[in-house]
């Protein structure tokens, strides 16, 4: 037998013999209780990153685990293969992207395989293989009959390096393209949407049953929902037999408007522009549209806006007020309009003061009116009567002023009234509204799934048939990265028969946003080689839903909303029976490397790569100047990443497994140290000795009398069940996988000081590897069968702890005299209060420190201390 561990050699052989035992497959009996394990799946880069890896293993060690524990397991693995990178390496390096996603995913998938990970491989899908894409098409198709995908025009961010739409959420706080980096544009183009908003009172209401969810993703999700209850009003134009409709949910607020604020792409502002101000009006929208929407709407920068000339009548008053328009309006949200009331909102004030509008304040502090008459007005439109000059925007609840009917009531009470009032008048009514928009899912690129319509000038929109799907993306296609699609070039692919009534016709040129190919990916999983069905029902409701998902924060909106919104669209359209698709959801932290930053340049040229600097003394290689040292999120441009080989070529894969679940609880950022990396090597190879020392001993195997323990084995059988406990509860309730492998290292510990001959040892010895299975399963495994078993470790039953072990016949009492410890004694645990302090008296410390004194009290701690306090 080889007495040192050579990870090499046995992590190779045991993930063969685990591939050959079949260990990692789905099983398809139903006679167990199930556990859905779920990774979110990467996107093919073609290189496996610490961060991947970290991610991977935490799902394996509770897959592992719940194998262990009874449980029929899915682990699966697939590619979110469709995007841009990929397009982008073709007009790079002029290699189709199928090509190039294919490649990467043969490398990735190798990468994932020496992890020795327990994912059945059998359940493998990548968005792009047309087998996985008809069906996203045929989703696609259930939302168009469903009456939740629809075509309109629409203001788009376009990215003018890509050449393509950009969701809100790929456009970062700059204004940037989260791909290209470019200055976002806004641009009108019709554009396909899915109506998340007919969901957005059920996908809010619902975050209520997600209990194993981070309350911190729940409030993001339940933020970006963004309900909100208000009033819509309706504001008469002069001259025109139109009105401007707004929402506010400040409508106590009413009587302050000063002027109205159109959104520039809002279709009432040509109506309401007057000749005068016609030329200055149109410079204004051609100067807004070029900026993306966050530019707008950033707190951080100035409002600007431009007089329209018209003018509209606020019906609570008979006044007439401005209309204006202003970047800082987006004809998306809302009606396109809101009322200007600069004395009640912070941005109304700075907008009203920049352009010298009105300030009338019609709420105030009820100390600020105090002995003021504040009898209402009997008549609508009657003249303000209180003068309050506040020098900023009043924004708390107060006491109306200056607000005819309603003057003198608290503005709490006043919004319902003011509605009421409204309503009964005909030019207002209650309303619910919501920060969410609906879904824009076009995107002008190739590499995606195309969307399965043809327009035909006779019939319109006409659906694919499911016959005729997938429509295939074409392979004849040449990338340039100008001009568009390159589906819009092939007149080939382009030009079809309508297939209701067989005019000449043309496809649809837009292919689907990726994130509707990541949600719905977990229930393809279930039954990944189904070619008839998009799944069979009977096994997505089975194995449904996800019990362990685990990925990164930065998921936290996008894809995890619409996931969500995609599973209630299938159930109600009878393929699902489940509201939820993902039960407990864990967001891992990022893993950091030692970082240089040279504080005097700017941009990328700041990082240092870590293998330039002497890390004794981190100096620039170019400048001589001396660099920071910290610990940021490994990344290629930082030059701080950890290739995931060269950590397994020198420690093997177990001990890197081992490191990453040590270094920090699975939710925090975890700091890469290669010392750390080498103490868990050495743990290993201290339970490596302890195990083959055991074997090599060839001690008698015989069962323990738990009736006939000594002393030593009793406290050695405590140790063993105390970790069996601790370890299940770590990994049950909040997956601390860290202090759990602290349990392992005490258990390891109380063994190394043990006697090899007792039976308990023996127990002991196999609860160690047992326990370490799912955490380094090669090295576990190997164990194992180095004890005799042949079986895998991995097929074995999860230890329970016997709680009479746990209970201690003796405890440690320690003796103080004056509050100062003077020495312990062993005395039993059961003992009272009366046993505690006769044996601490009879004991030779007491009898040294407290001889020939008078004990004027003594204090007793059960379970704890004697405390004597002498004269």
């Amino acid at each position: 037998m080889d007495s040192r561990y050579n990870p090499a050699a046995i992590e190779e052989k045991w993930q063969k013999t685990w591939v050959e035992l079949g260990l990692d497959k789905t099983p398809s009996a139903s006679n167990k209780p199930k556990f859905y394990a779920l990774s979110m799946f990467p996107y093919p880069s073609g290189s496996l990153h610490m961060g991947h890896v970290r991610n991977y293993t935490i799902t394996d060690v509770i897959a592992r685990l719940k194998r262990m524990q009874g449980y029929r397991v899915i682990h699966p693995m697939g590619w979110d293969a469709f995007g841009l990178p990929a397009e982008n390496a073709a007009i790079d390096r002029s290699v189709p992207p199928a090509k190039w996603t294919y490649q990467n995913i043969a490398q990735m998938r190798q990468q994932l395989q020496r992890l020795g990970l327990s994912i059945d491989w059998e359940c493998e899908l990548a968005t792009c293989s047309p087998d996985y894409y008809k069906w996203t098409q045929w989703i696609f198709l259930q939302f168009l009959q469903a009456g939740l995908a629809y075509q309109k025009e629409a203001a788009v961010n376009w990215d003018p390096i890509d050449q393509t739409v950009l969701a809100n959420e790929q456009v970062d706080n700059e204004g940037r393209s989260w791909r290209s980096g470019a200055i976002v544009e806004r641009k009108l183009l019709r554009q396909w949407f899915f109506k998340i908003t007919d969901y957005a009172e059920e996908l809010l209401n619902d975050l209520d049953k997600l209990t194993g969810w981070p309350e911190r993703v729940k409030l993001m999700q339940a933020n970006w929902i963004g309900k909100s209850t208000g009033a819509y009003l309706e504001f008469p134009i002069v001259g025109i037999d139109e009105k401007i409709a707004v929402y506010t949910t400040r409508p106590d607020t009413v009587y302050g408007v000063s002027y109205l604020v159109l959104a520039p792409e809002h279709p009432l502002t040509k109506s309401v522009t007057t000749k005068e101000q016609q030329a200055a009006v149109e410079v204004f929208i051609k100067e807004v549209s070029n900026q993306s929407e966050l530019e707008r709407t950033s707190e951080d920068k100035p409002k600007r806006g431009i007089p329209t000339g018209g003018v509209a009548i606020n019906p609570f008053t008979g006044e007439e007020v401005p209309i204006w328009i202003a970047d800082y309006v987006l004809y998306e949200y809302g009606t396109g309009a809101v009322m200007g009331v600069p004395a009640h909102d912070v941005r109304d004030f700075k907008f009203a003061k920049n352009y010298d509008l009105p300030v009338d304040f019609v709420i105030a502090s009820p100390d600020d009116v105090a002995g003021f008459d504040l009898t209402p007005a009997s008549e609508i439109g009657e003249s303000p009567l209180i003068q309050i000059d506040y020098k900023q925007a009043y924004t708390e609840p107060g006491i109306l002023i200056n607000s005819g009917a309603f003057t003198g009531m608290v503005s709490t009470d006043a919004k319902q009234a003011i509605i009421e009032y409204a309503e009964k008048q005909g030019f207002g009514k209650v309303r619910v509204q919501y920060r969410l928009r609906d879904w824009l899912i076009s995107r002008q690129r190739y590499w995606g799934a195309p969307i399965p319509v043809i327009h035909c000038p006779n019939c319109g929109i006409v659906p694919v048939p499911d016959k005729d799907l997938p429509v295939q993306l074409p392979e004849e296609v040449e990338f340039t990265g100008r001009g568009g699609s390159p589906l819009t070039q092939l007149e080939s692919w382009v030009n079809v028969p309508c297939p209701t009534c067989g005019t000449p016709a043309k496809r649809e040129t837009d292919t689907m946003d990726t994130f509707i190919d990541s949600s719905w990916y977990f229930l393809r999983f279930t039954d990944a080689k189904n070619e008839q069905q998009v799944f069979d029902s009977s096994k997505v409701n089975d194995w449904m839903p996800v019990n362990q998902y685990v990925g990164g924060i930065e998921h936290a909106i996008l894809h995890l909303l619409y996931s969500r919104f995609v599973t209630k669209v299938l159930r109600d359209r009878g393929l699902l029976n489940f509201d939820e698709p993902f039960q407990r959801l864990l967001t891992q932290g990022m893993v950091q490397g030692l970082t240089y930053l040279n504080p005097n340049k700017g941009g990328k040229d700041k990082w240092i790569p870590s293998n330039l600097v002497n890390s004794a003394d981190p100096r620039d290689p170019q400048t001589g100047e001396p660099l920071q040292r910290l610990y940021a999120t490994m990344s290629k441009s930082k030059g701080n990443g950890v290739a995931p080989e060269d950590v397994i070529s020198k420690y093997g894969i177990d001990t890197a497994r081992m490191f990453i679940l040590f270094k920090a609880p699975p939710e925090k950022d975890l700091e890469w140290d290669e010392a750390d990396v080498e103490g868990q090597f050495r743990f290993l190879n201290r339970v490596w000795r302890l195990v083959t020392d055991y074997v090599a001993a060839g001690v008698s195997r015989k069962k323990a009398q738990l009736s006939n323990l000594t002393k030593a084995e009793k406290d050695l059988r405590r140790a063993i069940h105390t970790a069996i406990q601790a370890v299940t509860e770590d990994l049950e309730d909040e997956y601390q996988f860290n202090t759990a492998i602290s349990e392992l290292m005490k258990l390891s510990n109380a063994l190394s000081d043990a006697d090899k001959n007792s039976p308990i040892y023996a127990e002991g010895i196999r609860t160690l590897v047992m326990l370490l299975a799912p955490f380094a399963p090669h090295i576990a495994d190997e164990l194992w069968h180095l004890l005799g078993e042949s079986d895998s470790v991995h097929t074995q039953t999860w230890p329970s702890f016997d709680p009479v072990a746990l209970v201690a016949d003796e405890i440690t009492l320690v003796i103080q005299v004056m509050g100062k410890t003077r020495g312990a004694i062993q005395v039993p645990a059961q003992a009272d209060k009366a046993a505690l302090e006769k044996y601490a008296r009879e004991s030779e410390i007491a009898q040294r420190y407290i001889e020939g004194k008078e004990i004027k009290k003594v204090i007793v701690v059960p379970g704890k201390l004697v405390n004597f306090v002498v004269g």
